[in-house]
């Protein structure tokens, strides 16, 4: 046997081990849908304020309960979506959907998720809004990087860009919506569609 063979075999063993301890099986048309999503949810938030005589957001009473009543389905109308693109491409492929490496990306995945969430309520309940937009941002690029480890490597990538747009609104947030909307629905949109094309291509 070649060297080129011993190097070809030991490639396709790195290759088996990764995909082994990674889920792949993540749809990039979930992240078009959930940047859809996130588009529709933040055009009915200005609706609301816009119709709510104040000319900020601020977040009592009525309008309070119907933004995080459009924040929940936001992220009920996402997760519901990836859940069913994503099984769908793991039957198409084979692979099983919950597994040992799928556990470890939803366990890595919620827990800055659901401390930041724990956390902007917190801060909500105490009336202090203006860094609510920054913290999202923030807690969700640290849940996507933590999550990166057990899936394909892009998803760090967006991690770190809703970091920086959350530090961004952090500094700025007099523009928090605007960050908010590039975050989750811009950018999920570019990244999704940039993982799309690279499925149709493999």
């Amino acid at each position: 046997m070649s060297e080129q063979d011993y190097l070809k075999d030991i490639s396709e063993i790195k290759d088996l081990m990764n995909r082994s301890s990674r889920f792949i099986s993540l749809s990039g048309l979930s992240g078009i849908f959930a940047g859809i999503y996130a588009l529709l949810g933040a055009a009915v938030a200005w609706w609301l304020v816009a119709n709510s005589g104040r000319e900020y957001l601020i977040l009592d009473g009525q309008v309070f309960r119907l933004i995080l009543l459009d924040l929940f389905l936001i992220a009920f109308l996402s997760v519901i979506t990836a859940i069913y693109l994503t099984t769908r491409k793991a039957r198409k492929n084979g692979e099983k959907v919950w597994d040992t490496s799928s556990r470890r990306l939803i366990i890595n995945f919620l827990i800055p998720l659901i401390v930041g969430g724990i956390y902007i309520l917190i801060i909500l309940n105490q009336q202090k809004y203006g860094q609510t937009a920054a913290l999202m941002l923030i807690f969700y690029g640290l849940a996507l990087i933590n999550a990166s480890k057990y899936s394909i490597g892009h998803v760090r990538y967006l991690g770190f860009i809703e970091i920086v747009l959350g530090l961004i609104c952090a500094i700025l947030p007099g523009y928090g919506f605007w960050l908010w909307v590039l975050g989750f629905g811009i950018m999920h949109i570019l990244y999704g569609s940039i993982m799309f094309v690279q499925e149709k291509k493999s």
